[in-house]
């Protein structure tokens, strides 16, 4: 069995995992952030998003092996000093999550499209979450949760 070494969430992790081992079953059973919800398994709905290096992936579709050497970031990961990061904080204010379970892959996304695109255009915002699927709302709120953010995080940045 291979041994992989990763940073989750700022800290260095090693594991041994099979060569089959995907990434959201390494992320959920061995290290248990169990924030990265396992959706369709067929990587169509984003319940699985996290962030490799950076940018937005569904877990689902990734092997752990293909992680070796990665940082990876769950939505466990976002919070800082105890405090929630800005895109989970605006889907709280703006009522972007019904059941939950789409959550945390929507907000992973949404992080991903505001680092890229700091104040991006309903269009954009669109765009890049249309890989995440919600059965619950008609994404309005959603959309304003990451306009929000967008708000939000152009005035820290000041």
């Amino acid at each position: 069995m291979p041994s992989i070494r990763l940073n989750v969430n700022g800290r260095d992790t090693q594991a041994e995992v099979e060569t089959t081992t995907l990434l959201v079953d390494l992320l959920r059973g061995p290290l248990a952030l169990t924030g990265t919800h396992t959706g369709c398994d067929t990587s169509q709905c984003g319940a699985c998003t996290v962030l490799m290096d950076g940018r937005a992936v569904k877990s689902c579709a990734v092997l752990a092996v293909q992680a070796e050497g990665s940082r990876v970031t769950t939505v466990e990961g976002l919070a800082e000093d105890g405090r929630l990061h800005p895109v989970q904080d605006a889907f709280i204010a703006c009522h972007g999550l019904q059941c939950g379970f789409c959550t945390p892959g929507m907000v992973m996304t949404s992080v991903c499209l505001l680092q890229q695109h700091p104040n991006p255009s309903d269009a954009q915002i669109a765009e890049a979450l249309e890989g995440n699927l919600c059965r619950c709302t008609g994404y309005v709120n959603i959309v304003e949760s990451v306009r929000r953010a967008s708000e939000t995080l152009a005035g820290a940045a000041r």
